[in-house]
């Protein structure tokens, strides 16, 4: 069962948000931050995509592939510094960026359908 875009655009934004912050103070790096920033932009495409949701929708979706292929080098470093706790964190962020891009295309293919 998938949820609906906009749900799934608030869960992936405090994702980010959140783990990026804990990131940052585990291991005081400032690249930590970069998801965060992207948090921080779907959040404020989450608060206007009521306006023209199928703008927001699609900028939205493209920042939430940005995010998950840019998380494969942190992910891979991780895993060669054998740290599962960064591992565990990166792939957080990583499984829930999927889960949202899903909602998001299986709504765009309902809404085709029912066009």
């Amino acid at each position: 069962m998938m949820m609906n875009p906009k749900k799934a655009t608030s869960i992936t934004a405090i994702t980010l948000i959140l783990v990026g912050i804990l990131s940052y103070f585990a291991k005081s790096s400032p690249t930590a931050l970069i998801p965060v920033f992207f948090g921080v932009l779907m959040g404020i495409c989450y608060m206007l995509y009521d306006k023209n949701n199928k703008l927001f929708a699609h900028i939205i979706l493209v920042l939430m592939l940005v995010v998950f292929i840019a998380l494969f080098m942190p992910l891979n470093k991780r895993i060669d510094a054998g740290d599962f706790n960064g591992i565990l964190r990166v792939g957080i962020m990583q499984l829930v960026t999927l889960y949202s891009m899903a909602c998001f295309v299986v709504n765009f293919i309902k809404a085709r359908q029912e066009k």
